[in-house]
Parts: structure tokens; C-alpha cells; sequence
């Protein structure tokens, strides 16, 4: 099993983890929105892995819904970010630190995966799903949600006006968007072939969502 560090992006420790904590948080929207997208598939009291939550805001949503929720990341900063938000909010997440692509986690455990704006930056993408598939229990489902390699830079400046940000952040936002995500991200067609490689072989579909995607994938009962 794949062992190398399942980043490529910047490394989101120390100030630029505290950045992406203090921007990504001034809008809560998307974070409510895909709460509510995983609630409607998952079963009441369900357990659900998030891989590479940042700062933790979908986690809390989710145990707040009354969710068995864990959290895995990579950046020891976000592990330790996301653990003091979900002590404030007064929820349990599981926070845990790990790859995606080998996951300290058992086999069959979950009934929903969900990742979040973090897929693009893996550098072992069929290994992270495969690890997904291994962590779900018969029949569960896996949802990855980013950003589309097609999503155009006028969507993009919308999407940043939405944010809330200062005219600073709203700046460096839209240059890291145009010049690292957007350069990172995948498109349909990659999507497919991964999804195809992996251990959920055709049980998949994508389903375009704003400036991003939804990969929904499903584990054989």
C-alpha cells in the first residue's frame, strides 16, 4: 500500500493553514449546503469519514446533525485546527492524522466517504479512492466534491465576490484559484478513467455542481 505523503499542493501547515482557516470561514454556505447534500443519503446516527476536512467547519455540521463523524487529514496543523473547533461547538468528530491513500483506519466502517475541495491536491488520486472503497462499509456511498478543470475565471471571480473577503484575500483567493487549483484540478474525462481504475470500477456517475463537481461513487452490496 501507497505510503508516500498524499499532497501536492502547498503544505497546509503553520500561517497558511491559519490563513485558509480564517478566509474559508467567513462563509459558512457551501459548508450547510453539502451537509444537507450528504444527510439526504445517509441514514440517521450513520458514521461518516471525511478525508482532508481543513479546519474541520463540514465535520462539525455533520456531528451536529447527530452523525458518527471522523476526520483524517494530512497537515498536523488542520488535525489540531479542526479538534479545537469541534471542542467549541460542542460536538464529537474523531480527528485523526493520516494519508489518504493509507488510512489508519479499518476496513468496512463507514456508510458515506465524503471529501471536500482536497481531491485535486493527492498525489496518489486512485489510491485515495481505492482506500475509500476499503473504509466502506457494503453498499456505501463516497462522494468527492472540487473543483472543475473547466470552471471559467468569470465563475471563479463570482464564486470569491461570495466569499465575504477583503479586497486583499479576495486578490490572493483569486490568483491562488486561476494559477495553482485551477491548474491542479481534473477534468471529466480524467475523472472517469480514475473512477473506472479503482475498485468501484463502474459504479460511478458525475454531476456538475457551480464551479466544481460531485464524483458519486457506490461500494457493491
Amino acid at each position: 500500500m501507497a505510503t508516500a505523503k498524499a499532497y501536492k499542493g502547498l503544505p497546509m501547515e503553520g500561517v497558511i493553514a491559519t490563513w485558509y482557516t480564517r478566509n474559508t470561514g467567513r462563509d459558512m454556505r457551501r459548508f450547510t449546503d453539502t451537509a444537507r447534500l450528504v444527510a439526504a443519503r445517509v441514514r440517521p446516527g450513520g458514521a461518516i469519514l471525511e478525508v482532508a476536512p481543513g479546519p474541520g467547519f463540514l465535520a462539525i455540521e455533520l456531528a451536529k446533525r447527530g452523525y458518527q463523524v471522523t476526520a483524517l487529514d494530512i497537515s498536523r496543523t488542520f488535525v489540531r485546527i479542526a479538534r479545537e473547533h469541534a471542542a467549541r461547538s460542542g460536538v464529537p468528530v474523531d480527528v485523526r492524522h493520516g494519508n489518504a491513500s493509507a488510512m489508519p483506519l479499518p476496513d468496512a466502517t463507514f456508510d458515506f466517504v465524503v471529501c471536500m475541495a482536497a481531491f485535486k491536491n493527492f498525489s496518489n488520486p486512485i489510491g485515495a479512492i481505492n482506500e475509500m472503497h476499503r473504509v466502506l462499509k457494503p453498499g456505501g456511498e463516497a462522494s468527492i466534491i472540487d473543483l472543475r478543470k473547466d470552471a471559467s475565471l468569470q465563475d471563479i471571480a463570482a464564486e470569491v465576490r461570495d466569499m465575504q473577503l477583503s479586497a486583499v484575500n479576495a486578490f490572493v483567493t483569486r490568483f491562488t484559484f486561476r494559477h495553482g487549483l485551477l491548474r491542479a484540478a481534473y477534468t471529466r474525462g480524467e475523472l472517469e478513467r480514475m473512477a473506472a481504475e479503482s475498485r468501484f470500477g463502474s459504479r460511478h456517475e458525475i454531476a456538475a455542481r457551480g464551479i466544481g463537481f460531485e464524483l458519486r461513487l457506490t461500494k457493491h452490496a
